[in-house]
């Protein structure tokens, strides 16, 4: 499974759900800062249809609003 975040520092949303991510010690999260890549700024309007952080991304599907994100973390466990 591919996870992403799409997020930018400063935005706290995105801090609520890194540091959700950090009290786990989950390392199988891949970050995507939309403020430093506009690649990934493109990407995140082109796939997922807005300019909306924090999102993430599962095998490619968009995942909104922090409090869902991270219950979708909890209830989905990295695989060992």
């Amino acid at each position: 499974m591919t996870l992403e975040l799409f997020k930018f520092d400063t935005c706290p949303y995105c801090r609520k759900v890194m540091n959700y991510i950090a009290s786990t010690g989950r390392k199988d999260i891949i970050y995507r800062d939309i403020m430093r890549s506009k690649t990934a700024e493109q990407r995140l309007i082109q796939e997922g249809g807005k300019r909306q952080v924090p999102c993430l991304f599962i095998d490619g599907k968009p995942l909104y609003e922090s409090d869902d994100i991270i219950a979708w973390l909890s209830e989905n466990p990295p695989c060992e």
